[in-house]
């Protein structure tokens, strides 16, 4: 009888230390951007350790991410697509990484509002 007792405590607490809060977040904001060869450049921008899933919308310019927030940022998750030349709710894209994106994503860039 003691060992069974024993089992069931052992499942109960194995079963408690599986459960941890989750460290993974998800994220949606705009992305200024034209085609489906920006949304190759702009998701491969993010392709970092720490980034689970990303998907840019061409026709909503919307970019969903989910990242480990252990392990990077949404601020950094930005800064990346700005690095590659792609406007974003929070960073002005880099204008020489703009200037060589291909013509046709070369996007009307708007005047940049900060926050």
């Amino acid at each position: 009888m003691k060992y069974s007792y024993l089992i069931i405590i052992t499942f109960i607490l194995g079963l408690f230390s599986c459960t941890q809060s989750t460290s993974v977040k998800t994220a949606t904001f705009k992305v200024w951007g034209n085609c489906e060869k920006c949304k190759k450049t702009i998701e491969t921008a993010v392709a970092i350790k720490g980034v689970s899933e990303k998907d840019w919308n061409v026709e909503s310019k919307l970019m969903t991410v989910s990242f480990d927030t252990t392990l990077v940022s949404l601020d950094e998750v930005e800064q990346l697509i700005a690095k590659a030349g792609y406007d974003d709710d929070m960073y002005y894209g880099d204008d020489y990484a703009y200037g060589k994106l291909e013509s046709c994503c070369q996007y009307e860039r708007k005047p940049f509002d900060l926050k």
